[in-house]
């Protein structure tokens, strides 16, 4: 069949949607289609093991073929049955398994059935979020959703926040805004500083923050070396004293003291660092601070672990991460910052081609408030996940998860065979397993004994955890972020690491 530009397409009733009665039927069998597919995937491979068991290589092998490389693409279509079928071959047994009870992650929950609704709305409804005229009620939509999670921070009266991809690119905009308002103020310039101007300036952070702070300054033009790491103490926390110690260390050396890039929840160990001390610090000397609170914010939703995120009320900007502990889908994360004008000073530019024919009305178009312009309608799914749990329904997810880790952690510091490498503050639990004889073994055994038991943990399917690196030693690190988990796949871990240290000791004794 051809269209009315007369080339032809598979499927034609799923792109002319002119006509209700043509093709309503036939995107309705593609909607059960799709969900179907879904769904057996859920059933058929999410909710059997965590991860498929082959390495790298083979996984690429595998999805592109003889030639290891992608292949061209295809220059006539398919229809959608055939779309579907590659997708059920190709694609959906390749999978990382979120929704698997015993898939104790890096920071991926399952994502709440709701969100996936949302998603598929959004999808359909089209909003672009960056001009109010080309998604009119996608602004109001993100301006009601930001407004809740600034009430979650407890930033106050007269703040403001956005949407972003994600964590890496909310720490990038905040450090923005660091730079373009706080930086100018400390320099008195009446202009954004560039260039010369970003020498010798200095941003604190702990060994434990995330990588995107430095990718961050070196992204905004900032000389190596402008992020000054500081140690963090046994419990992988940043005290204020050793950051005061390097402000005025570096004020002696005429360096310029510019900001404290503080965590509440660490990717390495959900660590919290001493945000009000930071803040009181930070406040004293006259510097920004920043707190990346993309996992650990969400612990403020509940009455019961919000001290366990204290202090991001005293920020001036707050890293929010939805699609981490709001069990949200990909793609969702979210900047929060003290005052609405540092974001509209730092990302305010206007187009001829955004003129408004009633600027009088004064729109809300969120491209003045972000890096990004054109964005999708990503409000939408975390609106609806709210509106039908509420923030009690969440909040009971977060202590779900809180208290299944303690339980994880009771479990390990009660076994003679398995070492808590730090209380957890959240719910990420690091540990590594001590077999007999281990503290006879060489310098670097045990380290790689931790990584051959992960991977054969990955090979058996029972459970996963990832594994991660701490004061130079390797650790197994349980994620327990995911609402589908119980005592049952804890207990399940810990019998299953266990039951295959057998198999790895073997394999390290004939090697």
């Amino acid at each position: 069949m051809t269209l009315d530009g007369g080339f032809r397409v598979p499927d034609p009733e799923l792109l002319d949607i002119r006509d209700a009665g043509i093709s309503r039927k036939s995107l309705e069998q593609l909607g059960v289609a799709i969900w179907t597919e879904a769904l057996d995937w859920l059933y058929g491979e999410a909710m059997v093991r965590p991860i498929q068991r082959e390495s790298y290589p083979d996984s690429r092998r595998r999805f592109f073929g003889p030639s290891n490389e992608p292949v061209p693409a295809p220059h006539t279509g398919s229809p959608a049955d055939e779309v579907l079928a590659e997708f059920r071959e190709r694609v959906a047994p390749m999978t990382f398994n979120a929704q698997f009870p015993a898939a104790f992650s890096y920071f991926t929950p399952p994502p709440l059935a709701m969100s996936i609704g949302g998603e598929v709305l959004a999808q359909w409804l089209h909003q672009g979020v960056d001009v109010w005229h080309a998604g009119p009620v996608g602004a109001f939509v993100e301006e009601e959703v930001v407004g809740w999670l600034r009430n979650v921070v407890g930033s106050g009266a007269g703040s403001w926040g956005v949407l972003t991809s994600g964590g890496a690119m909310a720490n990038l905009m905040a450090l923005a805004v660091a730079r373009d308002v706080h930086l100018a103020r400390i320099r008195g310039d009446d202009r954004p500083p560039r260039g010369a101007a970003l020498d010798r300036v200095r941003v604190y952070a702990s060994d434990q923050t995330h990588f995107s702070v430095e990718r961050g300054l070196d992204i905004l033009g900032f000389p190596g070396g402008t992020l000054r790491v500081i140690a963090s103490d046994d419990r992988f926390r940043l005290q204020a004293g050793a950051v005061a110690d390097a402000i005025a260390e570096d004020r002696a050396a005429g360096l310029t003291p510019l900001a404290i890039s503080a965590v509440a929840g660490s990717t390495n160990t959900g660590s919290v660092d001493l945000v009000v001390d930071l803040a009181a610090l930070a406040e004293s000397e006259g510097l920004w601070l920043h707190v990346d609170a993309a996992y650990g914010g969400a612990a403020r939703l509940s009455p019961r672990d919000a001290p366990r995120g204290p202090g991001l009320e005293l920020a001036d900007s707050v890293t929010v991460d939805p699609h981490k502990w709001f069990f949200q889908a990909y793609d969702i994360g979210a900047l929060v910052v003290r005052r609405r004008e540092d974001l509209r000073d730092t990302f305010h530019r206007s187009p001829e081609y955004y003129a408004s024919s009633r600027p009088e009305d004064e729109p809300l178009n969120w491209y003045e408030y972000s890096i990004e312009g054109t964005r999708r309608f990503r409000a939408l799914k975390l609106w609806m996940s709210w509106k039908h749990l509420g923030t009690s329904g969440l909040a009971a997810l977060v202590e779900y998860n809180d208290d299944l880790a303690a339980y994880l952690a009771t479990r390990l510091r009660g076994a003679s065979d398995f070492e808590l490498a730090v209380e957890p503050e959240l719910s990420v639990v690091c540990f590594r397993h001590l077999p007999d004889g281990w503290d006879r073994w060489p310098a670097g055994r045990l380290d790689a004994y931790q990584n051959d038991l992960q991977r054969a943990l990955e090979l058996d399917g029972a459970a996963w955890v990832s594994v991660t690196t701490l004061r130079g030693h390797t650790y197994l690190r349980a994620g327990v972020v995911n609402y589908l988990s119980s005592a049952v796949e804890i207990d399940g871990l810990i019998a299953a690491l266990r039951r295959l240290s057998e198999g790895v000791l073997e394999h390290i004794d004939d090697h």
